[in-house]
């Protein structure tokens, strides 16, 4: 059976342990065919890198102006004195000729800054004057303001600050996103490298359960964690595969739990409901009978208690981790967030696998029992101060509440109280 209830530090740390085996497991393995496949950048969002981008020239590859002004040697212009503007250069354009003494050239953002040049000083600060014969066609002199001044390499990004050619710029285990995407593109990766995504099963249980397209009887409910739990795993990385409901019997349990092993290929299991000290949660024996190793069977936490991990032996293939959810909607979230989203990143091939937490100044009170991590549902204002305020609930099965919630407020577990504006954190959903 599975070990003794842990706090949420040592249940996290479980979970820590087992994917920093897992990750020296696959540093020890070549990386298989099967393990990466090749996609459009356009379409990686929300993938992890298998190889790493590499920078295939100097970026920027040539000094590169930061503002719309005028290129000069700071040591002339600090003199206040008018220069010859030599020329023009727009973004696109490459320099004609070197800068020479005495002279300066209007740039624009992103231009490339003339040889000669060591600063750009804004357009805000020039001041023009024409030749005597006050001609269109006369050249123009242009000087900066005697009230300002500017320092060699001010406005100037030079060639190869950001990355030298051939260096590694994102690494592999880099989850791409819009920031990545764009430097790959700069890169001139049209296509990257990922990793596969894992496979991740999904077993719900329960006698009440009916299928979301179903018009339920008086006493049961929609299969709304099935859709919830395929969600989180997108959204993490990971692709769902719902398996039929088992219903709350010996034989039925045992045939759900046996159906992920071999020849099924999955490479992480999730089952919701069951796991409690009821009559009818027959989970646990389930996956005792079929030898499961069992590293945690019960977090204090609410919601999510009951949560259990293990691994179950597979012949000829590695073992397969799980996750027994708790049956509740927002203790099956929050369980999953905390500890399943991290393992789903890992098998991934995520280097950063874990939950995001952040702080919030909290809009109201609160007041509890000691003893248990909680983890209440909450909507943030994110604006220049967040703020978070608790949603009323009526406790882990109240989905309308888990609807209105953008993150859960994390309250740890010696707290008995919390006054209004106490900078409190929260953990992203």
């Amino acid at each position: 059976m599975a070990p003794t209830l842990l706090s949420y530090p040592e249940a996290a740390e479980q979970v820590h342990l087992f994917i920093h085996a897992l990750a020296a497991e696959h540093a020890s393995q070549p990386q298989s065919a099967q393990s990466i496949e090749t996609v459009l950048l356009g379409s990686a969002t929300g993938r992890v890198l298998a190889t790493p981008v590499l920078a295939d020239r100097d970026q920027p590859p040539f000094a590169r102006s930061t503002r719309d002004g005028f290129a000069c040697r700071a040591a002339e212009a600090n003199t206040h004195e008018y220069l010859f503007l030599a020329g023009r250069l727009r973004a696109g354009e490459a320099p004609s000729a070197p800068l020479g003494l005495g002279e300066l050239c209007e740039i624009m953002t992103g231009a490339p800054v003339p040889e000669g040049a060591d600063a750009v000083f804004m357009v805000e600060y020039a001041e023009h004057s024409h030749a005597e014969d006050g001609s269109e066609s006369s050249p123009d002199f242009v000087r900066l303001a005697a009230s300002r001044t500017v320092e060699a390499g001010e406005n100037v990004v030079p060639q190869g600050s950001e990355a030298r050619a051939g260096d590694e710029v994102l690494p592999a285990g880099t989850r791409l996103h819009a920031p990545q995407i764009a430097l790959a593109a700069l890169c001139g990766y049209h296509e990257v490298s990922v990793a596969r995504r894992p496979r991740v099963a999904i077993l719900t249980t329960g006698d009440e359960i009916v299928p979301v397209e179903a018009t339920p009887g008086p006493s049961q409910i929609r299969n709304s964690n099935a859709a919830m739990l395929a969600a989180l795993v997108e959204a993490a990385g990971g692709i769902s595969i719902l398996l039929p409901t088992a219903a709350d019997q010996e034989e039925a349990v045992h045939r759900a739990i046996g159906s992920v092993l071999p020849p099924f290929e999955a490479d992480l299991l999730l089952v919701s409901g069951g796991i409690s000290a009821g009559r009818f949660d027959l989970v646990e024996d389930a996956l005792t009978r079929f030898g499961a190793r069992f590293f945690f069977g019960g977090v204090a936490i609410q919601p999510g208690k009951p949560v259990v991990f293990g691994q179950l032996p597979r012949l000829g293939s590695p073992a397969l981790p799980f996750f027994a959810l708790p049956g509740n909607p927002i203790s099956s979230a929050v369980t999953f967030h905390l500890f399943a989203a991290p393992l789903l990143a890992a098998l991934g091939d995520d280097t950063a696998p874990q939950p995001r937490f952040a702080m919030a100044r909290l809009a109201g009170q609160w007041k509890g029992k000691a003893g248990l991590t909680r983890f209440l549902p909450a909507y943030c204002d994110f604006g220049p101060a967040p703020e978070v305020r608790l949603i009323p609930w009526q406790g882990s099965g109240d989905l309308a509440a888990y609807g209105r919630s953008n993150c859960f407020l994390v309250i740890a577990p010696e707290t008995t109280e919390l006054e209004n504006s106490a900078l409190v954190q929260i953990m992203f959903t």
